[in-house]
């Protein structure tokens, strides 16, 4: 992503009087009554936020009335990284939390969740008084079956009400939530499954996704045969199918609609278990605690989403995400959450934009490659759509690159409000993102998040403007990890954020902090191209490479030889129709030297049917210059976390070929 003129004129400003409107701007003022903030710009605010720990996370509990039962002795009593201790003798429950807009009479009938999939257009919707009802019989019947605080609970299940009704009984009984997409093959999820034991497993017997049936018996059997620890399986039927023998039809636990019952749990206590995308060994298995979700969500979702009760939040994501768990904050602030399942572009390009409109979404959230996706298909949203209520867009997963940014304003809106985050699923939230009180530049990111006390550091730990760094955090955030699972020393989780600059979370992306406090992403800095002592960004490449229309798809490392020589390919997957002859290697060339520069001009460029990439769509850099480096395929990545390992076998035959040279 390249970053603009720092002169440049922004491509969006909020109206004033909706900027002060917000729920950003109102929480400013009434902290600067109440606990000393100042009434200056964002940036003031921000710098109070990261200057003074204890006294913004109190204003933020307090501002959204967290339901502490028992009282916390301060907001922050120890601020080590790792080992921060929040909100010491606080108890509360998530749940709760979710669940307590719907306690209102005026909201009873008034929609948690509207539901769409692929085979009906009209929204399905679960009332704020049924979703209580079902957490509450769901959350009895686990009682009853013998679930208690700390027991693991899994789900092989898609992005449906269902889910989030099992996520919410499960926590309002105190056990630990983990889930998997049911497009993971059986050993993708027991590699995940199998390091937390769970008791209970919700599962479907299949899915639809772009327009066919996907059958998952065969899976869930092997599951339920290679997870001993197993003692109920609970049967969710997508596919109509019955429920197989020893399992629980998922009806019969929703037969006793009640109020639910929450069990107080100490601040920490872990709610849910995410996980990393495990492409050169398990997945690291990453335990997040009730009290840091809920004041992390609260802010994130309340302040910086400027969600609220009027609000209906989509965001496209499946339950093997984060962005699934983040949805669900939604709930937290009293908001209308719309869930999907099915594809992203399913019967064309425009799906996403479709749901939009038919739930009647105000804040809608995707990734920067379904973007790109459209303007390549040339989709028109607002000449065929009426999206009249949408006011904000989120885009993640990958830097979102200006063409982007430029397409969302001419082919949306201009007057649309588009929030590019960047964070993960370390800590389910943004460490930078959006602010509904900034404007929006070509290619950036508006600010670093309130209390992210985020920079861009050099390798000797100094902090740049301007330039490229390393994006660290220097204090801590509540919902960074508790700890790892199975990680009883604490070495894993060191060694993943910590080896670097001890006492600092390194993240691992690289980002610009431009002078007027933007963030530009370029990158993940552990697949560094590093020509001439240059560092560069592969982001920046895609961004150039793929406004190419030949180039559907792309993917760049830079490999250092054994000659001290630097070899940096780039392999292209070509759009329908294209070859990849001298003329597109020339326009390749050229756009990449005269936008970046000739240190950012590959050395090859190869096409390749398909690349491969996570479950959760990430490019696979790293593994990919690993196994070109001659690390052997079973060291260099976990096929089960592929979404095709068969995109793989062209490197592999490249990796071959070069090793006989």
């Amino acid at each position: 992503m390249s970053s603009a003129d720092p002169s440049a004129t922004p491509l969006w400003e909020p109206d004033p009087a909706r900027a002060s409107a917000s729920g950003l701007a109102r929480f400013q003022a009434w902290a600067a009554e109440h606990h000393g903030a100042p009434t200056g710009d964002y940036a003031a605010l921000h710098r109070w936020s990261v200057d003074d720990l204890d006294r913004f996370w109190t204003a933020v509990t307090q501002w959204f009335d967290v339901r502490f039962s028992s009282a916390p002795t301060a907001a922050l009593a120890d601020a080590s990284m790792p080992g921060a201790v929040w909100f010491p003798g606080a108890r509360l429950n998530y749940a709760e939390h979710a669940l307590r807009h719907g306690e209102d009479p005026a909201r009873a009938d008034t929609p948690a969740i509207l539901h769409l999939d692929e085979t009906d257009p009209a929204p399905a919707v679960l009332t704020w008084s049924q979703l209580r009802e079902q957490v509450g019989s769901l959350a009895a019947e686990l009682r009853r079956l013998g679930v208690r605080p700390g027991d693991r609970v899994g789900a092989y299940v898609p992005n449906i009400p269902q889910a989030a009704v099992a996520l919410l009984a499960t926590a309002a009984v105190g056990a630990v939530w983990t889930s998997c997409a049911p497009d993971f093959g059986a050993r993708s999820v027991l590699d995940r499954f199998q390091q937390l034991e769970p008791v209970v497993l919700f599962a479907v017997d299949g899915y639809r996704y772009g327009g066919k049936v996907h059958d998952r018996g065969e899976v869930v059997a092997e599951l339920r045969r290679e997870l001993p620890s197993l003692r109920h399986v609970v049967h969710i039927p997508l596919l109509g199918t019955p429920a197989p023998a020893g399992t629980t039809p998922w009806e019969t636990l929703l037969t006793h609609p009640q109020q639910p019952v929450f069990d107080q749990l100490p601040f920490d206590h872990p709610l849910w278990v995410l996980y990393s995308s495990g492409t050169t060994g398990l997945p690291k298995a990453i335990v997040q605690g009730h009290g840091g979700i809920v004041v992390e969500h609260l802010k994130q979702a309340g302040l910086h989403l400027d969600l609220g009760p009027e609000d209906r939040f989509f965001w496209y994501t499946s339950t093997g995400w984060m962005m699934w768990n983040f949805l669900l904050a939604g709930l937290l602030v009293g908001a209308s959450i719309v869930t999907y399942d099915g594809s992203p572009g399913y019967p064309d390009t425009a799906a996403q934009w479709r749901i939009a409109e038919r739930a009647e979404v105000t804040v809608y959230g995707t990734s920067a490659a379904y973007i790109t996706a459209c303007a390549k298909a040339d989709v028109h949203p607002a000449r065929d759509l009426d999206l009249s209520r949408l006011r904000a867009i989120g885009t993640t997963g990958s830097p979102l690159p200006p063409d982007g940014f430029r397409w969302v304003y001419d082919q949306v809106s201009p007057d649309i409000w588009l929030a590019s985050v960047s964070g993960g699923t370390d800590l389910c939230s943004c460490f930078v993102g959006g602010v509904p009180t900034l404007p929006v530049y070509l290619g950036e990111i508006q600010a670093p998040s309130l209390g992210a006390a985020v920079e861009s550091w050099d390798v000797d730990g100094k902090p740049l403007t301007g330039e490229v760094g390393e994006l660290v955090c220097t204090g801590p955030i509540p919902s960074m990890p508790l700890y790892f699972w199975n990680d009883p020393d604490g070495a894993r989780l060191h060694a993943s954020y910590f080896d670097t600059y001890p006492g600092v979370w390194r993240h691992g992306d690289w980002i610009t902090v431009t002078p007027r406090g933007t963030v530009v992403i370029h990158g993940r800095s552990d697949s560094t191209l590093n020509r001439q002592g240059v560092r560069m960004g592969s982001a920046d490449i895609y961004e150039v490479v793929e406004r190419l229309p030949q180039i559907r798809e792309s993917l760049v490392i830079g490999l250092e030889l054994p000659d001290g020589g630097y070899w940096m390919p780039l392999f292209v997957v070509l759009a329908e129709g294209a070859a990849l002859d001298d003329d597109l290697r020339t326009a390749i060339r050229t756009a990449l030297r005269e936008q970046l520069s000739p240190r950012h001009v590959p050395d090859e460029v190869i096409t390749v049917p398909s690349l491969p990439h996570t479950l959760t769509g990430k490019r696979l850099e790293v593994p990919i210059k690993r196994i070109l480096s001659g690390t052997p395929p079973d060291k260099a990545v976990n096929p089960g976390s592929l979404d095709d390992p068969s995109a793989l076998e062209p490197f592999l035959a490249l990796a071959r070929t070069r090793a006989r040279d």
